[in-house]
């Protein structure tokens, strides 16, 4: 057996990969015919490399490769906020329909746990992750993440979210923006002009866009926001914001929250006050969660696709087709006015 035989009975993956210029994950790819895409110049090196080094899969390795259990990661910021337990309803869906079975893990908004999470779905071989929950304005945690999730997709692992498209991985991307600056438009058509936003941590992307939409909504139809106030993006923050903003004895008829918990906290405190909802004051908030069929007065917020949106997630990475590129797919949304805003005289 000559020297050249030996060798190449022993070629590796990495050995094409290094002689096609290309990652070891896309000769994987070209090799094992995954359906994931992979430019055509790229595939043809890849064949051609092969064929030179007369390369033959490792049985054993190819086994162990496609070895990913129907595990899917599913990572939430706050599993008790009705906004996510709706979205996480939509991922359940699909994914018992494709026998994948749904692995939940609440961060509590810290992105150092995110990040931790999508590593031990790594090293579980996961299928896929799905990441819910708004992104920050911490750039360093985004990288950090971002590199983490493109590790578990050179795996062979696929990943989605539901939020702002800042890891290059298939976004869902809810229309905070603009929902917001249309909810804006129509208070101020049912007579507001003076209002209050309670807005949310200002760290938090969502928070941001929701409120920077609303101002300019106010700004197009001839509102103004006297007072802006930050606050958890719980109920409980949304109390406590409430509070403050009577403490400085507010003229605003009308109170803008970042998303719905909020807005139900700033009424159980406005209740407790004796102020009345929407004779005195008027409310607002965002998302349309499920809980609100039992609030009264009923909220007027913007309403998100929650279910169809875990849906889609949900597709992006179970539904067997090639990958999408990372574009976002734009979730609508839509305002809904109830009896917690009244039109003024």
């Amino acid at each position: 057996m000559t020297e050249e035989t030996a060798r190449t009975d022993h070629v590796t993956l990495d050995d094409v990969a290094r002689l096609a210029g290309v990652s070891m994950a896309t000769a994987s790819r070209v090799l094992s015919k995954s359906p994931r895409v992979v430019r055509p110049e790229l595939r043809d090196r890849v064949l051609a490399a092969a064929e030179r080094l007369s390369y033959t899969p490792n049985p054993h390795a190819r086994a162990l490769a496609r070895s990913s259990s129907d595990l899917v990661g599913l990572v939430v910021h706050d599993i008790a906020d009705p906004y996510f337990s709706s979205i996480a309803a939509g991922v359940t869906r699909v994914a018992e329909k494709q026998g994948a079975m749904v692995l939940l893990g609440t961060t509590l908004r810290d992105a150092e746990r995110e990040i931790e999470y999508v590593a031990m779905l790594r090293a579980q071989r996961a299928r896929a992750v799905i990441l819910v929950g708004s992104r920050t304005t911490d750039d360093e945690m985004t990288e950090r993440l971002a590199s983490e999730l493109t590790a578990f997709r050179a795996t062979g692992g696929r990943a989605a979210c539901v939020s702002q498209p800042r890891l290059g991985v298939p976004t869902v991307r809810p229309d905070n923006f603009e929902g917001a600056r249309k909810l804006a438009c129509a208070l101020v058509e049912l007579g507001h002009r003076n209002f209050a936003v309670l807005g949310g941590p200002s760290f938090l992307l969502t928070a941001r866009d929701r409120l920077e939409g609303f101002l300019q909504g106010l700004e197009e139809s001839g509102g103004t926001a006297g007072v802006v106030l930050e606050g958890a993006f719980t109920r409980d923050g949304g109390h406590s914001a409430a509070l403050e903003l009577l403490g400085r004895g507010s003229t605003a008829t009308c109170v803008f929250a970042v998303n719905d918990v909020m807005a139900v906290g700033a009424m159980a405190a406005l209740r407790e006050q004796g102020v009345d909802v929407p004779e005195d004051m008027s409310v607002a908030g965002f998302d349309d969660i499920a809980t609100l069929r039992d609030t009264t007065p009923a909220l007027t917020t913007v309403r998100l696709p929650l279910e169809e949106m875990g849906e889609e997630a949900a597709r992006l990475t179970l539904v067997p087709n090639p990958e999408p590129d990372s574009a976002p797919l734009s979730a609508p949304a839509k305002v809904i006015l109830r009896e917690s805003t009244r039109r003024l005289p």
